[in-house]
This record gives C-alpha cells, sequence and structure tokens, in this order.
C-alpha cells in the first residue's frame, strides 16, 4: 500500500523522529545519497508561485538520482481544464510521486484517493508539513533537543501554524502560540494539538499577547500576516496584527539567546524588522536550506 505526507496528522511520534534522523544523515553525507533514486522521477503541481518548495524538491530530487518535472498552473489547470481525479490517474502512469502545492487542501487529498503513486503535500490553505518537519529539525539541530524547549509563535494562525503546533505537540516540543483575536488557529485543529501535547506531555499554551507568549522562550517563530489569496484583506489584517510584529522590543521579551524563525517570504517592516531577521540571532538562512535536506529523507522514505 503507497503512503502519502498530507498532514502531520498522519505521522505518528515515531515516524517524525525517522525522517529528522535520516534528514540529518542526508545533510550530513550527501554523496552516499547520490544515487538513491536514480530513474525516479517527480511531478511539481503548482497552483501558486514558489521558490523555496519547487527548488528544494527539484535540487533535492536531481542530487538523489532523479528527475523532478514542474507543471505550474498553465500547464494542467488542475481542477479547471482537467479533474483532479483525471491528473492523479494519469501522472500516475508517468511518475514515482507527485508533490502538489495547492489553494485548497481537498485538492491534496483528493489527488492522494485516486494516484497509484505518493503525493507529497507542499502546500495547501490547510496544512504546510514539509515546513514543519523542516522546523523541528532546525530546532532540534541548533538545540539538541526538544526537552525543556519552548517555540513561541507570534502572528496569524495560518496553515504553517497549523503544522507546526502538530509537530510539536508530537514531539515533546513546548510552544506558545500568540494571534490577534478572530486570527487564531482553526478549534478543530487547536482540539487535535491539544489531545496529542497531552499524550507527549507538551505544554501548548493559546494566547492573544506576543510579549506573554515570547516570555521565556527559546525560539520566536513568525510567518506573513497577509498571504497568497488574502490581499483584498490587507488593510484589515495590517490593523489586527500591527502589535504583534517580532522587533527588537519583543525580542527583549524572550530569553537573551533567544533564536528567530521565519518561513519566508518575509515582508520585511511588517511582521518582522530587518534589525531581527538580519541578527546573530536569525537562523532563517539555516531554516531555509534545510527544507532541501528534510524534503530529501521524504522523498526517500516515500520512493525509496
Amino acid at each position: 500500500m503507497k503512503e502519502d505526507l498530507i498532514s502531520i496528522e498522519c505521522l505518528d511520534e515515531q515516524e517524525i523522529f525517522a525522517i529528522l534522523d535520516l534528514t540529518a544523515k542526508v545533510k550530513a553525507d550527501r554523496a552516499k545519497y547520490a544515487g538513491a533514486l536514480k530513474g525516479k522521477s517527480i511531478g511539481l503541481i503548482f497552483q501558486k508561485p514558489s521558490n523555496r518548495t519547487r527548488v528544494s524538491f527539484e535540487i533535492g530530487m536531481v542530487q538523489l538520482g532523479g528527475h523532478a518535472i514542474y507543471l505550474g498552473p498553465d500547464e494542467i489547470d488542475m481542477g479547471g481544464r482537467e479533474s483532479v481525479k483525471d491528473v492523479a490517474c494519469v501522472l500516475s502512469r508517468y511518475l514515482d510521486g507527485i508533490v502538489a502545492r495547492t489553494y485548497k487542501h481537498d485538492d491534496v487529498r483528493e489527488l492522494a484517493l485516486y494516484a497509484d503513486i505518493p503525493v507529497i503535500n507542499g502546500l495547501s490553505d490547510r496544512a504546510h508539513p514539509c515546513q514543519a518537519l523542516t522546523d523541528i529539525f532546525t530546532i532540534k539541530e541548533k538545540l539538541g533537543t526538544f526537552s525543556g524547549v519552548t517555540l513561541a509563535y507570534v502572528g496569524d494562525g495560518n496553515n504553517v501554524l497549523n503544522s507546526l503546533m502538530l509537530a510539536a505537540a508530537k514531539v515533546g516540543l513546548n510552544m506558545k502560540i500568540a494571534a490577534p483575536k478572530g486570527y487564531e488557529p482553526s478549534k478543530e485543529l487547536a482540539g487535535i494539538a491539544r489531545r496529542f501535547a497531552k499524550a507527549s506531555g507538551t505544554k501548548l499554551e493559546f494566547l492573544n499577547d506576543p510579549k506573554a507568549a515570547v516570555k521565556g522562550a527559546d525560539v520566536i517563530y513568525t510567518d506573513v500576516w497577509v498571504s497568497m489569496g488574502q490581499e483584498k484583506d490587507s488593510k484589515k489584517r495590517l490593523k489586527a496584527f500591527k502589535c504583534f510584529q517580532v522587533n527588537d522590543g519583543l525580542m527583549k521579551a524572550a530569553k537573551r539567546d533567544c533564536l528567530v524563525m521565519h518561513c519566508l517570504p518575509a515582508h520585511r517592516g511588517q511582521e518582522i524588522t530587518d534589525s531581527v531577521i538580519d541578527s546573530k540571532s536569525s537562523m532563517v538562512y539555516d531554516q531555509a536550506e534545510n527544507r532541501m535536506h528534510t524534503e530529501k529523507a521524504i522523498l526517500l522514505q516515500l520512493l525509496g
């Protein structure tokens, strides 16, 4: 039976740690895995523009000895010119795997339902599992452990946060989440995260005060306030989030050696200032690099 990566919910603690361990090995010894996926091919179905997701998967696949083909909206127009089912069934005859970056999470689910090959969620409106796995890998790489570590997320309750809080809850990474009222993560996913946290003994807090969230934090994480597709609400969002900027003042409320993360692209001067993202505390570019290593590990797990 084929396996997919649609959401962090689908992975148990052992599976997550297996990916993290393999990521470390892949990063440490690129040559060892150079031909691991020789003769294999993946298709990148992207409805949204991308920098890190496209390049990291394409180059990661090449470094594993395989091939990746980019299928943008002009090539397929999945759900418009061609149904999701037909795309899944046809590409299953050509490829060994699919990475889908979509607007609707249901499109990724439908691809996985009808495809005979592994489907990886490269981003949807509900989840960003590859980003979350990369993020917790980066934290473990920098701090050596999840035990006793607190991650503070300041900003929008979006797809990145959805996956990140689920991953943190499963691996024992304490997390405090601060979002403006009305912009918190969905009650459904927050409830799921609470159940995972209870089972693992993880401390998980939901707040509306960014200073309270970063107090005692080892890592601060933020993301854009206006994501792709939300531009019409930009004025409303900028007003709601104006007190949630990660700046020098907020950093002073955290631990002295607190680190900073951002999944990029960053809207500098909005959710984060230049002085923070360019500081010695920032591990934003390490985090971006690790996307490729983590995705190589995922590809090896699903296609190898």
